[in-house]
Protein backbone atom coordinates (compact mmCIF):
# COMPACT_ATOMS: atom_id res chain seq x y z
CA UNK A 1 0.00 0.00 0.00
CA UNK A 2 1.23 3.30 -1.23
CA UNK A 3 -0.50 5.79 1.15
CA UNK A 4 0.00 6.66 4.47
CA UNK A 5 -2.24 5.68 7.43
CA UNK A 6 -2.94 8.57 10.15
CA UNK A 7 -4.68 8.01 13.21
CA UNK A 8 -6.43 10.69 15.50
CA UNK A 9 -5.17 9.91 18.65
CA UNK A 10 -8.01 10.82 21.19
CA UNK A 11 -7.27 11.53 24.78
CA UNK A 12 -8.19 8.86 27.50
CA UNK A 13 -7.82 9.90 31.73
CA UNK A 14 -4.63 8.51 31.48
CA UNK A 15 -2.59 10.34 28.85
CA UNK A 16 -4.41 14.11 29.74
CA UNK A 17 -1.98 15.87 31.54
CA UNK A 18 -3.75 18.82 33.82
CA UNK A 19 -2.35 22.14 34.98
CA UNK A 20 -2.67 23.99 37.47
CA UNK A 21 -3.58 27.89 36.75
CA UNK A 22 -4.51 31.05 38.55
CA UNK A 23 -6.74 33.82 37.10
CA UNK A 24 -7.76 37.44 39.14
CA UNK A 25 -11.00 38.55 38.32
CA UNK A 26 -10.15 41.95 39.52
CA UNK A 27 -12.59 44.83 37.55
CA UNK A 28 -13.60 41.84 35.34
CA UNK A 29 -17.32 41.74 33.63
CA UNK A 30 -18.40 38.38 35.02
CA UNK A 31 -19.99 36.61 32.48
CA UNK A 32 -17.23 37.28 29.75
CA UNK A 33 -14.40 36.08 32.85
CA UNK A 34 -16.74 32.80 33.10
CA UNK A 35 -16.64 31.78 29.53
CA UNK A 36 -13.20 31.57 28.84
CA UNK A 37 -12.65 29.68 33.44
CA UNK A 38 -15.08 27.34 31.25
CA UNK A 39 -13.10 26.52 28.02
CA UNK A 40 -10.26 26.11 30.28
CA UNK A 41 -12.01 23.89 32.62
CA UNK A 42 -13.12 21.65 29.93
CA UNK A 43 -10.04 21.66 27.85
CA UNK A 44 -11.30 23.59 24.84
CA UNK A 45 -7.64 25.58 25.08
CA UNK A 46 -5.84 22.25 24.50
CA UNK A 47 -4.97 20.69 21.00
CA UNK A 48 -5.69 17.18 22.61
CA UNK A 49 -8.91 18.10 23.58
CA UNK A 50 -11.58 15.17 23.42
CA UNK A 51 -15.53 16.27 24.51
CA UNK A 52 -15.63 12.56 26.77
CA UNK A 53 -12.43 13.48 28.72
CA UNK A 54 -11.68 15.46 31.53
CA UNK A 55 -8.53 17.06 29.83
CA UNK A 56 -8.96 20.67 31.34
CA UNK A 57 -6.74 22.10 33.66
CA UNK A 58 -7.48 23.18 37.52
CA UNK A 59 -8.69 26.89 37.97
CA UNK A 60 -7.81 28.94 41.00
CA UNK A 61 -10.21 32.65 40.73
CA UNK A 62 -9.12 34.89 42.88
CA UNK A 63 -10.75 38.30 43.87
CA UNK A 64 -13.75 37.17 43.19
CA UNK A 65 -14.80 40.05 45.47
CA UNK A 66 -14.50 42.64 42.64
CA UNK A 67 -16.15 41.59 40.04
CA UNK A 68 -18.24 43.29 38.09
CA UNK A 69 -21.62 43.61 36.35
CA UNK A 70 -22.77 45.88 33.49
CA UNK A 71 -26.04 47.85 33.15
CA UNK A 72 -28.62 46.79 36.01
CA UNK A 73 -27.77 43.61 36.85
CA UNK A 74 -27.17 44.07 39.97
CA UNK A 75 -30.59 44.60 40.94
CA UNK A 76 -32.00 42.80 37.91
CA UNK A 77 -31.03 39.76 37.68
CA UNK A 78 -32.47 37.19 39.25
CA UNK A 79 -31.02 33.46 40.36
CA UNK A 80 -33.90 30.77 40.91
CA UNK A 81 -33.93 27.75 42.58
CA UNK A 82 -36.06 25.41 44.15
CA UNK A 83 -36.03 23.83 47.71
CA UNK A 84 -37.74 20.82 46.18
CA UNK A 85 -41.05 21.12 48.50
CA UNK A 86 -44.17 22.60 46.79
CA UNK A 87 -44.15 26.28 46.75
CA UNK A 88 -40.63 26.05 46.79
CA UNK A 89 -39.37 28.47 44.23
CA UNK A 90 -36.78 31.24 45.76
CA UNK A 91 -35.63 33.83 44.40
CA UNK A 92 -32.37 36.04 44.66
CA UNK A 93 -30.98 39.36 43.53
CA UNK A 94 -27.20 39.85 42.24
CA UNK A 95 -26.55 42.17 44.76
CA UNK A 96 -28.10 39.50 47.68
CA UNK A 97 -26.30 36.69 46.43
CA UNK A 98 -22.82 38.66 46.72
CA UNK A 99 -23.61 39.61 50.53
CA UNK A 100 -23.70 35.71 51.11
CA UNK A 101 -21.29 34.89 49.43
CA UNK A 102 -19.34 36.81 46.19
CA UNK A 103 -18.18 33.17 45.27
CA UNK A 104 -20.99 31.85 44.64
CA UNK A 105 -21.60 34.42 41.71
CA UNK A 106 -18.55 33.40 39.54
CA UNK A 107 -19.52 29.75 40.40
CA UNK A 108 -23.26 30.14 39.22
CA UNK A 109 -22.01 31.05 36.19
CA UNK A 110 -19.32 28.60 34.83
CA UNK A 111 -21.33 25.74 35.98
CA UNK A 112 -24.12 26.90 33.35
CA UNK A 113 -21.36 26.78 30.74
CA UNK A 114 -20.74 23.55 31.85
CA UNK A 115 -22.49 20.58 30.17
CA UNK A 116 -25.40 19.35 32.56
CA UNK A 117 -24.24 15.89 32.55
CA UNK A 118 -21.61 13.71 34.80
CA UNK A 119 -18.92 15.07 33.48
CA UNK A 120 -20.16 18.39 33.68
CA UNK A 121 -20.67 17.93 37.66
CA UNK A 122 -16.86 16.47 37.42
CA UNK A 123 -15.49 18.70 35.94
CA UNK A 124 -16.80 21.77 38.16
CA UNK A 125 -15.13 20.47 40.77
CA UNK A 126 -12.23 21.90 38.94
CA UNK A 127 -12.70 25.35 39.54
CA UNK A 128 -11.57 26.80 42.96
CA UNK A 129 -13.31 30.53 43.87
CA UNK A 130 -12.02 32.83 46.80
CA UNK A 131 -13.04 36.23 47.41
CA UNK A 132 -9.52 37.79 48.43
CA UNK A 133 -6.05 37.02 47.15
CA UNK A 134 -4.98 34.23 48.98
CA UNK A 135 -5.69 30.62 48.27
CA UNK A 136 -4.28 27.28 49.39
CA UNK A 137 -3.22 26.30 46.40
CA UNK A 138 0.61 27.79 46.76
CA UNK A 139 1.72 23.95 47.02
CA UNK A 140 0.63 23.21 42.93
CA UNK A 141 2.61 26.22 41.75
CA UNK A 142 -0.12 27.61 39.64
CA UNK A 143 0.69 29.68 36.29
CA UNK A 144 -1.08 33.26 36.16
CA UNK A 145 -2.91 34.01 33.01
CA UNK A 146 -4.13 37.14 32.21
CA UNK A 147 -7.41 37.08 30.39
Amino acid sequence: MDTLSYKTQSANASSVDKDWVIVDADSMVLGRLASEIAKIIRGKHKPSYSPHVDCGDNVIVINTDKIRLTGKKWSDKVYVRHTGFPGGQRKTTATELKAKSSTLLVENAVRGMLPKNRLGRKLFKNLYAYAGTEHKHEGQQPKEIKL
